[in-house]
């Protein structure tokens, strides 16, 4: 696994449906754009909450969901999602977000997220061994960035 594995940069262009009526994103919206680097991250570490789901009955569930909002953002402004793993326990994994400008510089938001590894019914269960060793090696590379 790369050093880059670790962390996934999606870029979003904001669409105008996604502005309020002040011409600014929404807030709610920073949570959608949060679960597309989520997704994306995992496919970039090689699996997908699909595969979670169908092959495994491994389920991870929002349940702290927390956005700082640093500037605004606006119609047609191309953003980067920064995703990366902040911490990884066999049955709660916490992702962390930065929202900044296209060329980096400017932070716009930052959040993170918290989810229980679950089954179909809901019931707590423990994240599979092959994701476990996945996530942890990513938090490592991540860490080894800083």
């Amino acid at each position: 696994m790369s050093k880059e594995q670790g962390i996934n940069e999606t870029r979003i262009r904001v669409r105008y449906a996604e502005t309020d009526q002040m011409g600014v994103v929404y807030h709610s919206n920073h949570f959608i754009w949060f679960e597309v680097g989520r997704v994306e991250l995992l496919r970039q570490l090689g699996f997908s909450y699909k595969e979670m789901e169908e092959h495994d009955d491994c389920f991870i569930a929002v349940v702290d969901a927390r956005c700082r909002y640093k500037a605004p953002v606006h119609y047609d402004d191309e953003i980067i999602v920064r995703t990366y793993l902040k911490h990884v326990r066999e049955k709660v994994i916490h992702f962390a977000y930065e929202l900044r400008s296209s060329d980096g510089a400017r932070l716009l938001a930052e959040g993170e997220t918290t989810h229980i590894v679950a089954n179909a019914e809901m019931k707590p269960r423990r994240l599979p061994e092959k994701y476990l060793v996945v996530f942890r090696a990513a938090m490592l590379n991540h860490s080894s960035e800083n």
